[in-house]
């Protein structure tokens, strides 16, 4: 490490430290959240598995479904095992190269997931205000570039992030990052040049990415329910909503978190650190949790599958 003016530095390496405040209690803290991880990779590879297998699940809804899960491994996988590595074994230090990946992982694929819904709720607009074209418009093709082009806005949207703190933001006041990753104001703050730019940058994609993709998908359910009310009798009504149902609560399970996790970390001064940190992890963990839950639950094919393949097990037993 070379150190200037014995004030500023330039670190090989930074030390995370988990939950701030909590340290003493890592080791329980290790149980709730290396469950959570748990259910979250086998409820999403089991998504994964279920349409890759079942023909009839091989439209357009599922196939984003399948990105999400995807998504959701990319994000809880980024930030787990190196989280329950410091609850175990103290092993916080994290290289400055992989603290940047670490940190790009996170909010790319935060972006990409938003993307992600916002297709999905334009798949849910042509399925119910224009059924006769949804199998004309969202070909598998289509479905494929749309995922792409969520996947490259998010490239393009967090790639300057890692790459501005790496050439304008060489030096650091100290390497103990006060959280469980590499969060992007989390190692700024620990900065000794100006990082206004960084802040500015990393505010307006938050805007972007959080405001108007909610914004986007508001209108479109707007329009949703304006064709659904068009309807004739209320049970076609209910049928027809009960298919936006699953996207719906996917879609609050996943900016709930995030939103009252931004709104805390920028005005919850008053809030305690131990509380930032367990709100910013639980955004990561929640959706991958409770998306395969949701589906299973309230997608017929996928329930019905589920439990087909359980009854073969017990068969089989």
């Amino acid at each position: 490490m070379l150190t200037f003016y014995n004030v500023c530095s330039v670190p090989s390496s930074f030390q995370l430290i988990g939950i701030p405040g909590l340290e003493s209690l890592h080791i329980w803290l290790s149980i709730p959240f290396g469950s959570m991880y748990l259910v979250a990779v086998v409820g999403n590879i089991t998504i994964l598995a279920v349409v890759r297998v079942e023909h009839s699940l091989h439209q357009p809804m599922y196939f984003f479904l399948c990105m999400l899960a995807i998504i959701d491994l990319v994000l809880s996988t980024s930030t787990m095992p190196k989280l329950l590595g410091i609850f175990w074994f103290g092993a916080g230090d994290i290289g400055l190269d992989a603290c940047l990946a670490q940190m790009f992982l996170i909010h790319c694929f935060a972006t990409v997931e938003s993307g992600i819904f916002l297709a999905m709720a334009f798949d849910r607009y042509v399925a119910i205000c224009n059924p006769l074209r949804h199998t004309i418009v969202l070909t598998h093709t289509v479905v494929g570039r749309l995922g792409l082009a969520a996947l490259l806005r998010g490239v393009l949207y967090i790639g300057p992030l890692p790459l501005m703190i790496h050439l304008r933001l060489p030096l650091y006041k100290a390497r103990v990052i006060s959280h469980s990753y590499c969060e992007h104001m989390a190692v700024v703050t620990l900065a000794c040049g100006d990082s206004r730019v960084n802040n500015v940058y990393g505010l307006s994609i938050g805007f972007l990415v959080l405001i108007l993709d909610s914004v986007a998908i508001a209108a479109s359910y707007v329009m949703i329910f304006r064709a659904v009310m068009g309807l004739a009798t209320p049970e076609a009504r209910l049928k027809t909503l009960g298919t936006c149902g699953s996207h719906i609560c996917a879609i609050l399970i996943f900016y709930v978190p995030i939103a009252v996790s931004s709104l805390i970390h920028r005005f919850g001064h008053q809030v305690p650190p131990p509380i930032h940190t367990l709100l910013a992890n639980f955004y990561l963990l929640i959706p991958p949790i409770l998306n395969p839950i949701v589906y299973a639950v309230r997608t017929k094919q996928i329930r019905e599958r589920l439990l087909q393949i359980l009854k073969i097990e017990t068969k089989i037993r």
